[in-house]
């Protein structure tokens, strides 16, 4: 079925078909979205991502996102996690949209990972986490019903709806009530667990009111024992703010220090990309949302995606002690796969200047698990840089990265800031845009007329034939397409 649909999803145009021009070629071409490194400053590209330069129609807003990664070793949260979680959300520095992702909220064994979803650990952390959301700003929060999305689609009509919404497998969704406190500031927009791994994404909820945000959905991969077990795997959130589709994608990939264990994280991070998809639902009208993760325009990747220190561990702990984080990053394996392509070719992650984030002791304690002389029972690690955050696509801009000091597990939590621009449509009717039909497709302008300069041509169709080309030109999907074959 997937590579049906891969098939299905490569758009062959001409290739006059591009907007990258070079001396007299026409301002009107659009580009063809490359997954290189090319570009020196993505975020100030003067065409973020389509046509909103040539077109009137559109204007660009920023929004702030907060992404954050924390695996919590299998403990449930308690009331004092409230100050960790404050410090972790940075609040005095509030964003507009808060998306968080968990890995181990229940411990993995077999009881849990050969078992049934059990939703209650997923909904304590949606409490905590509304709660300290909300509080922040001095109304009392009201507990609303913050049940986990129990399909794998989910849109908003779901969120603020008393009706349960029909899903394509036939199940029901658990609807979540609207918060009865109208003076909370953040709203729960999107929740999923799998087994351990948790995303769990907020939005203030003056964007509701400013932009239409559709195609909320999540999808679960699960890639761990024997491939398909959900120890190990992602859960992500695919939703539009305008004219702006945005993918957040919570992982927790293979364990293991030994050579040779880099090679099944490469492998777990081409089957998420494969296997993650987005529906096309009867809910979604006509608007054409991306079905992919690399169908996106802004993406983001982030867990404990366990890539380790290619480093003895008494050198890796000395260079640790110097805090000379540049000298450590030579050694991480995850730089080395960016920097070589073996994985997430184009994709970027924030220079990092805090200190490996695993393995810890024990819970309350600074001190990291092994060393010389070591404890009995004690787990011999060396220290690496488990947690990560990283992004893809035009149009974003990071503002912070950086680690939080929480003792509540062996892992420290990571967090980043990014400034991200939308897309917003002006025109009064936004399911269209007027472009010139010289310059679309041949099968585009016998469907439309060629009589008129101009004709009304969805521009959600226009960003989908860009977008196609985008996914099916990129290095990594098409990475992903051949491992799967």
């Amino acid at each position: 079925m997937d590579n049906k649909y891969q098939g299905s999803r490569t758009i062959r145009l001409p290739r006059w078909f591009s907007r990258k021009h070079k001396g007299g070629a026409d301002p009107f071409q659009l580009s063809v979205i490359s997954d290189g490194g090319e570009e020196k400053d993505d975020y100030m590209d003067d065409v973020p991502d389509g046509s909103s330069e040539m077109d009137p129609c559109f204007s660009t807003n920023d929004l702030r996102v907060f992404v954050g990664t924390w695996n919590v070793a299998g403990r449930s949260p308690v009331g004092s996690l409230a100050v960790d979680l404050d410090e972790w959300l940075n609040l005095k520095d509030a964003a507009d949209i808060y998306v968080l992702g968990f890995q181990e909220i229940v411990p993995l064994k077999a009881k849990t990972v050969i078992g049934a979803e059990d939703s209650t650990e997923a909904t304590n952390w949606n409490l905590l986490i509304g709660k300290t959301l909300n509080d922040k700003y001095g109304c009392p929060w009201l507990t609303p019903l913050v049940n986990p999305i129990a399909t794998e689609n989910y849109h908003k009509e779901g969120i603020f709806g008393s009706e349960r919404q029909p899903s394509i497998s036939g199940q029901t969704t658990i609807p979540m009530r609207e918060q009865q406190n109208q003076c909370s500031k953040y709203k729960l927009m999107a929740s999923k667990k799998m087994v351990g791994v948790f995303i769990s994404v907020w939005m203030r909820k003056g964007l509701l009111e400013k932009y239409n945000i559709a195609g909320v959905k999540v999808c679960s991969v699960a890639c761990g024992i024997m491939g398909y077990l959900g120890n190990k795997g992602s859960v992500s959130v695919s939703l539009s703010i305008d004219g702006t589709s945005f993918c957040f994608i919570a992982a927790h990939l293979a364990s293991g220090e030994k050579k040779g264990d880099e090679g099944r994280r490469n492998h777990q991070v081409s089957e998420i990309f494969r296997r993650t998809y987005f529906p096309r639902l009867p809910e979604d009208g006509d608007s054409l949302l991306p079905l992919t993760i690399l169908g996106h325009d802004r993406i983001f990747w982030f867990g404990d995606l366990n890539y380790r220190l290619y480093l003895e561990d008494n050198l890796a702990r000395h260079l640790i002690r110097q805090q000379d984080w540049t000298a450590l990053q030579k050694f991480d394996q995850l730089r080395g796969e960016l920097d070589d392509g073996g994985v997430f070719q184009g994709w970027k992650e924030g220079n990092i200047e805090f200190a490996p984030t695993y393995k810890y002791s024990s819970s309350n304690c600074n001190r990291y698990s092994g060393g010389i002389p070591s404890r009995a029972g004690e787990k011999q690690r060396t220290p690496a840089w488990c947690d990560r955050i990283l992004w893809y696509g035009k149009g974003v801009r990071q503002l912070s990265y950086f680690r939080s000091e929480s003792k509540f597990s062996d892992h420290r939590p990571v967090s980043a800031l990014f400034c991200t621009r939308i897309e917003v449509m002006k025109s009064s009717n936004p399911r269209f845009a007027a472009i010139p039909t010289t310059f679309l497709p041949r099968t585009l302008r016998k469907t439309h007329g060629q009589e008129k300069a101009t004709e009304e041509v969805p521009s959600t169709l226009l960003s989908l034939i860009v977008r196609d080309v985008e996914v099916s030109q990129s290095p990594t999907y098409m990475k992903a397409c051949i491992s799967s074959r």
